[in-house]
């Protein structure tokens, strides 16, 4: 073979790398595998991406990793000829259209389990908090209003031997569930089915309808994924089945909340507290909600410890790297959000020649 020919067939092969996106900076010692297998473009910082601007970078890649930030359905996608598989960094994934992806023969993939633990130990220490009422009780003191011990002052209510609701016993909830054992609690919960017994067995857990979840709870905690089904699930009316006694935590997605409702609920002394990680119109936050003394406000930051964000960051490029027929896991990604069934080769496209 003449030194041209193989000049020839090494920038062919150059050529044919699959190419990935990555919409945001994430850690780019765990990032900088997909370098051994793809051509990646990468936002070079931190950024919010519309519509359009998706669309543009999904428009000649065969894959991408996105984070909750990057909504990813049919106009995104309907200029991405070549798109094969979209690696999601988190649990949850209402920002992708799982059907639109699917009906094109992309892999959708999700990072579960590697943040169980942190996010649940989120979940308690927010749901302490506004039992507690320790953020309010911070401000009143940086405020300079503490003038000394009062023995009335900043009363909240008690955890252990209290009454825990779960609002959607999967993983996380699960994880809720094994911390209250420690505080004595009585765990009550309800999911679209039930589980096992001997599931239910090892958390000391009971099923209950929603409408009795709401009515016995002292504290509720929300871990439900979001989907139509589940918009503003917590609205109006279900706040007034609750004890005025008791506190609301949403550790799940913002949607769940009818957030104008707390808000009057909270105003009104109707609900004695809650605590929110996540927002119906992120990063915005209802001005009513701001403006309450009594709940706990944190920016989506469950799952954020170092270690575990590491963790999803390698399972969602171990997943990309697999969903694009790479790796030593080729054709079978990790975490799949729909089961690959296409011959086990998730990196072919159903119909694509």
């Amino acid at each position: 073979m003449s030194a041209t020919s193989r000049h020839a067939l090494r920038a062919a092969s150059v050529a044919e790398r699959p190419r990935v996106w990555v919409s945001q900076p994430l850690f780019d010692d765990i990032v900088s595998r997909l370098h051994a297998y793809f051509d990646v473009v990468q936002a070079p910082d931190v950024r919010e991406h519309d519509e359009a601007a998706i669309a543009a970078a999904l428009r000649e890649v065969d894959g991408a990793l996105v984070t909750l930030n990057e909504r990813i359905g049919e106009r995104e996608i309907a200029s991405a000829p070549k798109l094969r598989a979209v690696a999601n960094v988190g649990v949850g994934y209402d920002n992708l259209d799982v059907g639109a992806l699917q009906s094109r023969g992309i892999v959708a993939t999700n990072t579960p389990d590697v943040l169980t633990e942190t996010t649940a130990d989120f979940g308690f220490a927010l749901m302490m908090a506004a039992a507690r009422r320790i953020t309010e009780s911070e401000r009143h003191l940086r405020g300079g209003k503490w003038t000394g011990w009062n023995f009335k002052g900043l009363l909240g209510a008690d955890l252990h031997r209290s009454t825990l609701g779960i609002l959607g016993m999967g993983r996380i909830g699960q994880g809720i569930a094994k911390r209250a054992s420690g505080f004595d609690m009585q765990v009550l919960y309800h999911n679209r089915s039930r589980l096992p017994a001997d599931v239910e067995g090892a958390y000391k857990a009971s099923y209950v309808d929603f409408d009795t979840l709401l009515a016995r709870a002292d504290h509720l905690v929300l871990v439900l994924p979001y989907s139509p089904q589940t918009h503003h699930i917590v609205d109006a009316a279900a706040l007034a089945k609750m004890k005025p006694t008791a506190t609301l935590t949403n550790i799940a997605r913002g949607g769940i909340v009818d957030e104008a409702a707390l808000a009057e609920a909270l105003g009104s002394g109707r609900l004695a507290a809650a605590a929110l990680d996540v927002f119906e119109g992120e990063p915005a936050v209802d001005p009513r909600l701001l403006a309450l003394d009594n709940i706990v406000l944190t920016p989506h930051i469950a799952s954020g410890s170092l270690s575990t964000r590491r963790a999803m960051v390698t399972l969602a490029v171990d997943n990309l790297i697999a969903a694009l027929g790479a790796g030593p896991d080729a054709g079978r990604p990790p975490t799949p959000i729909v089961p690959v069934t296409q011959g086990g080769d998730a990196g072919k496209r159903a119909g694509a020649a």
